[in-house]
């Protein structure tokens, strides 16, 4: 079935160049093009879109307003800003309403890679009330502490932006949304952007400040907990997984690229788990009651509560905000590898491994003792003659933080 994409310019020209641009695309894509705001509403009443893509400045309505009003009314669309203006008033104001920023002039090959990637990632989500909550999702929950700490250092007129970096890397809510700005094009930063610090310092102690204060960016975790789950004990996990995998990656001679992916898909990999706690507390709820009631996988009772996993959601939510292709692949499939194309090691192998040993101490000799590490798989790759070095190596790394 073809996806549906709305393009939307008040320019004619602009118009009619992305239509030749992008003739070739047309067995695939049923494209429409809107000259403004109010026509590209009229069409998303009329059918349903996949994808809108619009400029930003344009009489009458712009595109951070047409894209708040295709939030709110069609929230399953993803939302694409395609824009000349780069200015850093415009730029902030479009952060919340689109998902991700283009920046004009668009070679042709990068605009059909992204929208492409964008209708591939609804595949992962089944339930069209969750693929419609997601894509609304601008920000995750961060803790409390966390949070005022972060906010207070940027109001200080002693602000450190070391500071800022050592607290946004110790949170996985402002980590992801971090990650999102510097991998967007927003702010025209060079892409493939996977360590939280150097999103920071790309983006400069301003810009972060605006962001946070201004244009609020992140968001606190309410205080109210949900039985059975702790976002201390979710990040302590994240962050021995993001560990792991790197230490695991770095055994296999990975490149510094996919250390660095290693280490941020690790400590992102349940990210999912925030999304859904924060927007379905009840089914989260329940979900929590089927585990303990019935003893199954927290993956396999969100397949049943939700008809999809928070591997599903994060890797969806993820992929909307521009992550890097390797980042969203590991966060995707770490519970199911085989399920995956590659077959050759990568970011995902070693999230898969290191998520099992975070979960089931690396430290123990037995190997059977390590339930969900994928042997099938591992060995398909021709590494499962690895897992007791890989093993040795998180069991080392894990005594080290055991050490008085």
């Amino acid at each position: 079935m073809k996806k549906s994409i709305l393009f939307v310019d008040d320019e004619p020209k602009v118009l009619e160049a992305l239509q030749r641009s992008l003739r070739p695309m047309r067995r695939e894509w049923d494209m429409t093009f809107a000259d403004g705001g109010a026509k590209a509403l009229e069409v998303l009443a009329a059918k349903p879109v996949d994808v809108i893509v619009t400029d930003m400045r344009m009489p009458g309505m712009d595109g951070c307003r047409l894209l708040a009003e295709v939030r709110t009314r069609h929230p399953r669309v993803v939302r694409i800003i395609l824009s000349g203006h780069s200015d850093r008033e415009t730029i902030l104001k479009s952060v919340g309403p689109a998902h991700q920023y283009l920046p004009k002039p668009c070679d042709t090959e990068t605009l059909k890679t992204t929208i492409a990637r964008a209708c591939a990632l609804r595949a992962l989500l089944t339930d069209e009330s969750l693929v419609q909550v997601v894509s609304r999702v601008e920000s995750l929950p961060s803790l409390p502490s966390l949070y005022s700490e972060v906010v207070r250092e940027l109001e200080s007129p002693y602000g450190s932006i070391q500071k800022v970096e050592q607290i946004i890397s110790r949170d996985l809510g402002m980590t992801a949304k971090i990650l999102h700005m510097a991998n967007s094009a927003f702010f025209g930063l060079p892409q493939h952007v996977s360590s939280p610090a150097r999103a920071v310092r790309l983006l400069g102690l301003e810009t972060v400040k605006a962001l946070v204060l201004t244009v609020q960016i992140f968001s606190q975790f309410p205080e109210a907990r949900l039985p059975g789950f702790s976002i201390e004990d979710l990040w302590h996990h994240s962050m021995t997984t993001g560990v792991f995998a790197k230490k695991i990656a770095k055994e296999e001679k990975q490149d510094p690229h996919a250390l660095d992916d290693s280490f941020m898909a690790g400590l992102l990999h349940d990210i999912g788990k925030l999304v859904v706690l924060a927007n379905f507390p009840d089914r989260y709820g329940e979900i929590l009651h089927r585990v303990r009631e019935t003893g199954a996988s927290m993956w396999e009772s969100e397949q049943a509560v939700l008809g999809s996993t928070h591997a599903q959601v994060g890797a969806y939510l993820m992929g909307l905000w521009g992550l890097p292709d390797s980042i969203v692949e590991a966060i995707a499939y770490h519970h199911c590898p085989q399920d995956c194309l590659g077959r050759s090691f990568s970011s995902l192998t070693a999230v898969h491994a290191a998520n099992a040993f975070a979960a089931h101490a690396p430290r123990r000799e037995e190997m059977e003792g390590i339930p969900h590490l994928r042997m099938d798989y591992l060995e398909a790759l021709q590494l499962a003659h690895r897992v007791p070095r890989w093993r040795e190596i998180c069991g080392e790394l894990t005594r080290e933080e055991d050490a008085p």
